[in-house]
């Protein structure tokens, strides 16, 4: 099947791969664009005027991804919603090549450069940003018109930033929040030590992979186009 077989409708090209996950399917505005070689999986909703572009993966992972109008998910970046966080994108925000969002919630009007990372249960005021390869941590707080520096990493209510360089400090810092990244993303008893949480983390999560997956359906082209 050649790529050119994908549906125009107007200004819409809706890609070939749109996936039917836990019996949601994509929609898309019919005004926004989706390349052919992006994924959308799930609950996804993609508002007017926006593109998806090559390579980028959508999927709703037992919550939902909404994007709002005018955005830009730039190649190869990945917005994943989880059932404890959806993520929720407000218009005109630019997530930018290989990055990495994860159940946040993203006000209008964000800048998300290359390669940064929005994480679990954290929210972007408006107009605030995160440069080349910085890190918005789990349940962090950035108010509106910040602005974090490449690759430096927020974390807290309110946003605290640290340097690169002060690793010691940021995972205390995330130690603070929930027990930190396991316990905060997963669920798992905060006091276990490292290996135990891993062993129940994995567990948990590739059972409910598998079991949320198998019944996935790839749609095809001419079924909810527009």
């Amino acid at each position: 099947m050649r790529l050119t077989r994908a549906k125009w409708r107007g200004r819409v090209h809706i890609g070939l791969m749109r996936i039917r996950h836990l019996d949601m399917v994509p929609s898309v505005h019919p005004e926004a664009y989706v390349a052919p070689t992006a994924v959308l999986s799930g609950e996804v909703r993609v508002g007017s005027g926006s593109c998806i572009m090559h390579g980028a993966v959508v999927a709703a992972e037992g919550g939902p991804v909404e994007i709002g109008a005018n955005c830009v998910i730039m190649e190869n970046a990945v917005l994943r919603g989880t059932p404890q966080y959806p993520l929720i994108m407000g218009d005109h925000v630019l997530a930018g090549p290989h990055s990495h969002l994860t159940g946040c919630g993203i006000a209008d009007e964000v800048f998300i450069a290359t390669a940064a990372r929005v994480f679990n249960g954290a929210q972007m005021g408006r107009a605030s940003s995160v440069a080349l390869g910085g890190t918005v941590h789990i349940g962090c707080v950035v108010p509106p018109l910040a602005r974090i520096p490449i690759g430096w990493v927020a974390v807290g209510e309110p946003a605290r930033m640290y340097p690169p360089g002060e690793a010691e400090e940021i995972r205390a810092a995330i130690a603070e929040i929930s027990g930190g990244f396991l316990p905060f993303v997963f669920g798992i008893d905060e006091v276990a030590d490292r290996r135990e949480q891993m062993q129940a983390a994995l567990q948990r999560y590739t059972t409910a992979i598998a079991r949320q997956h198998r019944q996935d359906e790839v749609i095809p082209a001419s079924i909810g186009d527009g």
